[in-house]
């Protein structure tokens, strides 16, 4: 479980004007440190606008507490493939996301860069010609003629 966080390094960077058609993140996870149940996790956020726009970096500290057995696990993996359990790794790299992608937001601002969040796409397709929703009649309030 995430316990808390802080950013501790942000540059964003404009290389040239032009419109934002898009952009890669990557985040990287530096260095787990364990001890006891307490579990520290050192991040770097990136990402880098399309066509070489410009670049967001930041840097940070996330603090999570599991129970030992877990804490253990995660240690004996980090330490031998610098890699974290699935389960961990998604709840990590989600907060990592979301922190990055709300503070970055305004750290890009000043140089004219879009905030650095991929939101999901949404889809609409048409149904199929013959299996179209049926409509309920609509309800009336009014009464007959008078």
């Amino acid at each position: 479980m995430i316990t808390g966080g802080k950013i501790v390094y942000a540059e964003a960077k404009r290389d040239k004007e032009g419109p934002v058609e898009g952009l890669s993140i990557n985040i990287g996870v530096d260095d787990v440190a364990v001890r006891g149940d307490e579990i520290t996790i050192q991040y770097t956020f990136i990402v880098d606008y399309l066509d070489k726009i410009g670049k967001l970096k930041m840097m940070g500290v996330l603090y999570a507490s599991e129970e030992k057995n877990k804490a253990k696990e995660i240690e004996e993996m980090w330490k031998k493939s610098k890699k974290l359990p699935e389960d961990f790794a998604e709840v990590v790299l989600n907060t990592i996301n979301y922190t990055c992608g709300v503070n970055g937001t305004f750290v890009v601002q000043p140089v004219r860069l879009t905030p650095p969040m991929q939101l999901p796409r949404v889809r609409v397709e048409m149904a199929p010609e013959g299996k179209e929703k049926k409509k309920k009649p609509e309800k009336s309030d009014k009464q007959g003629p008078a």
